[in-house]
């Protein structure tokens, strides 16, 4: 049997910041492959460089050693096949909901009509379609960050990167906003890299947990969830969600 290649390869990636004291290393020698259509999951202790790593894969930051490459190319900047949801919403004020998913197409000077069948289609997606025309300033956390996912989508990514984005939430509207994005993604199957810093979340969503170390951080466990799905809350009270959040409490510590 011929082995896939993986969309997305992370190659002996360390990170040196410099700092005035000889540098401060943010990453150690990370290395790990993610296939097409897979949801990967990133967790560990603060600061062990888990939204530096994102931001690697993303191009947004060059590593000190190592490469990254996405679909056989070296990444060196940011890409259009990649998009990107930060822990705030970072929606843009005084464009309505519609326009704020429009702005990559636009960007890519996509026509009008264009523009706004694929917004439509991604506010439907989300669960949004009848926000159409309203302000950021008048939507809940959770809608804001559904617009966040919804324009990071509009373009059609193979690759999407979440920075904790459920992170500012409560926890009922996290719990509901999970079970969304496990929806999203079983209807659009494309390539995630999730960071988070709950480890229930983590093992609720993802193929495979990666943990990284406390700083400078090292992948101390790759953890494939064999999980069925599509998967229900209920999951999360069975005997195999808990061993599996075991395995990474205890690679954490």
């Amino acid at each position: 049997m011929t082995a896939v290649a993986p969309i997305l390869s992370a190659r002996e990636l360390s990170v040196w910041f410099p700092n005035g004291n000889g540098g401060l290393q943010a990453l150690d020698r990370v290395s790990f492959d993610v296939a097409a259509q897979e949801f990967l999951a990133v967790v560990g202790p603060s600061g062990s460089g888990k939204t530096t790593l994102l931001r690697l894969l993303a191009g947004l930051l060059r590593p000190t050693h190592g490469e990254v490459q996405l679909e056989g190319e070296t990444v060196r900047q940011p890409r259009r096949r990649t998009g990107f949801v930060f822990q705030q919403a970072n929606l843009m004020p005084w464009r309505t909901v519609m326009a704020n998913v429009e702005l990559p197409l636009e960007l890519e000077g996509a026509s009008t009509n264009s523009m706004r069948a694929r917004a439509e289609e991604m506010l439907t997606l989300v669960g949004l379609q009848g926000f159409a025309d309203a302000l950021p300033r008048n939507l809940s956390g959770g809608m804001a960050q559904r617009v966040a996912l919804a324009r990071a989508l509009a373009h059609d990514p193979d690759l999407l990167l979440l920075d904790e984005p459920f992170g500012s939430l409560d926890a009922l509207t996290r719990e509901r906003m999970a079970t969304e994005l496990m929806r999203i993604w079983e209807a659009r199957q494309v390539t995630v890299v999730l960071v988070t810093h709950s480890i229930p979340e983590a093992v609720m969503l993802a193929d495979r947990v990666l943990v990284l170390s406390a700083r400078p951080g090292r992948v101390v466990l790759d953890l494939p969830i064999h999980l069925p799905r599509p998967r229900e809350l209920s999951v999360a009270h069975t005997a195999d969600f808990g061993d599996l959040a075991r395995q990474v409490r205890e690679a954490i510590r």
